[in-house]
């Protein structure tokens, strides 16, 4: 049986899990916030050793522990149902934070089985510092790149180089008010405008810079265990602020996608990459350069590729439905 970590507003699921009932594979997911209203859950261990199970509510389906094959951690997110709620809101509170205990108890629990996406490993394998450690000891071409809170370092950046990519280091978007959020997107800012600005304009939060690469286009690259999957997307054709700088600012502007063949090396590091991160699955996003060449930015430790899917129409949820598979004895 597969069993998947997810939430109701996530749909990367929804098509892997068609095929997995197509190929009379037992598939159950958990959404992560009505842990507490649509399941009912037990773990027990005595001399004769540990098991679990889980009933879903709504479908009746069950899950026996000993009888996983494989998971998918796929951004479940805390309990936030109740099925009784008590007029003392630290109640209320209380009782999430243990279904929220719980079930990341049950994730560290089942780690040794078969995984895309990990609860132990999804976290560390997120550090930009790890992952750029990694890319330049496997010898792939990088960004330099700073995370400081004074001007005299980010300065030193700034005089070697022109232009300079300004990012965000975790949270991409901040709520203004009810109405207004503000959505922080990579910036293409010029080092002397840089250098001009008061000490204080560095002292506030962490600043993550790397000198600007210039691009010929860009990529998406999803790693499922040993299926690698590049997308082109032609940002350069875009405006500066509909996806020239940063790609996401392309959505709603006809930004073009297109699967493409990778070359052995890349592909390789790849997967020599998410081996080296103890996962079964990455996002990449590399530049490549005017002059053909490689620049590893990031991965994406349990990112997304549905969209990709979408754009292109590329099956990538049948090979996510393959690899978790896998285990079991079904031809496909």
């Amino acid at each position: 049986m597969i069993l998947i970590f997810s939430n109701k507003d996530d749909s990367h699921p929804t098509n892997v899990i068609r095929y997995l009932n197509k190929w009379k594979v037992p598939v159950f997911r958990l959404n992560g916030e009505s842990l507490l209203t649509d399941y009912r859950f037990s773990w027990h261990i005595d001399n004769k050793g540990a098991d679990f199970s889980i009933l879903n509510n709504k479908n009746g389906l069950i899950l026996k522990g000993n009888e996983i094959t494989a998971v998918w951690d796929r951004r479940p997110v805390p309990p936030s149902e109740l099925p009784i709620t008590h007029s003392n809101e630290e109640i209320n509170k209380h009782n999430l934070e243990e279904g929220h205990t719980f079930l990341s108890f049950l994730r560290y629990y089942i780690r040794d089985i078969y995984s895309i996406g990990s609860i132990v490993e999804d976290r560390p394998a997120a550090s930009k510092m790890l992952q750029l450690a990694i890319a330049q000891s496997l010898g792939m071409r990088i960004p330099e790149t700073c995370f400081s809170n004074t001007k005299e370092t980010i300065s030193k950046l700034a005089k070697k180089y022109p232009w300079l990519s300004l990012k965000s280091l975790f949270s991409g978007n901040v709520t203004i008010n009810e109405t207004e959020e503000m959505v922080f997107f990579s910036q293409k800012a010029k080092s002397s405008d840089l250098l001009q600005q008061p000490e204080e304009a560095f002292t506030q939060t962490v600043s993550f810079v790397q000198n600007y690469v210039e691009k010929a286009y860009e990529l998406r690259i999803t790693v499922i265990d040993q299926d690698v999957i590049a997308c082109k997307i032609d940002s350069q054709i875009q405006e500066d602020d509909k996806g020239k700088v940063d790609w996401r600012q392309g959505y709603d502007y006809n930004l073009k996608h297109e699967i493409v063949e990778l070359p052995k090396k890349i592909r390789q590091f790849c997967l020599d990459f998410v081996q080296r991160i103890n996962l079964n699955f990455g996002c990449f996003d590399f530049i490549v350069t005017p002059e053909g060449e490689y620049v590893f930015l990031e991965c994406n430790p349990n990112g997304q590729w549905l969209w990709i899917e979408i754009e292109t129409g590329y099956d990538i949820s049948k090979i996510m439905a393959k690899n978790l598979a896998k285990y079991e004895n079904i031809d496909f």
